[in-house]
């Protein structure tokens, strides 16, 4: 089975900390976006959207991130991240969901705006998409934080990949000024995620972009 991720991507972060909590023997190749890797007639074969990550057990291949997770999840996880009855499955496959279509999409405009283009584009953010984007994750955080009052983990009393996912940009929060701070619950599910080393360790995919960020002041 191999992956292919992307140093500095939240996505693939998501997929290495599932890859590490249920201690897979997975081939990795990180490809880079400077060389063209993922512009390749092969890589498109793999993914035909030319992103990452993307996966290929045999002759399957899959792509989008929470796809991945809940795959590997279901197929080796042996009851870990991804199990119980239809209806626990349906509510972490609800918070996968809720993670793309709003609350990492808020997350997500702001640091685009106030991180990635700057760093890495050498251009300025928007002014008003950093607003809108503030306004939105002020809004869906408000959400997972009254939640998380009453559940350690997104999904309940115990750790699945719906962490992962919807922690997966946190790492760039406070970076990219994502308005994170009032929201007492988040910070300490973060805290708890912090004391799983499949957690911690996933963090590696950072390294790349950390030293960018340390070379840029």
């Amino acid at each position: 089975m191999k992956v292919y991720l992307v140093y500095g991507s939240p996505n693939c972060r998501k997929v290495l900390a599932t890859i590490k909590h249920l201690a897979l023997d997975v081939e990795i190749e990180y490809l880079q976006f400077d060389k063209g890797d993922l512009m390749t007639p092969e890589y498109a074969a793999i993914n035909p959207n030319q992103k990452v990550p993307a996966l290929v057990d045999g002759d399957f291949t899959l792509w989008e991130s929470n796809a991945i997770c809940q795959y590997l999840a279901c197929q080796y996880g042996s009851g870990k991240l991804f199990s119980g009855t239809p209806q626990e499955r349906a509510n972490i496959s609800r918070w996968l969901f809720w993670e793309t279509a709003h609350f990492n999409q808020a997350s997500g405009t702001i640091l685009l705006e106030t991180f990635f283009k700057p760093l890495f584009m050498g251009a300025p953010g928007d002014p008003a998409k950093i607003a809108e984007g503030k306004e939105n994750f002020q809004k869906f955080a408000s959400i997972l934080d009254d939640h998380l009052a009453q559940y350690p983990y997104v999904a309940g009393d115990k750790l699945t990949i719906a962490d992962f996912a919807l922690a997966c940009q946190s790492d760039h929060w406070d970076a990219g000024g994502v308005p994170f701070q009032p929201f007492k619950n988040i910070i300490q599910w973060l805290e708890r995620l912090n004391q799983y080393d499949s957690w911690t360790s996933s963090q590696q995919i950072n390294e790349k972009m950390l030293e960018a960020v340390e070379e840029a002041g």
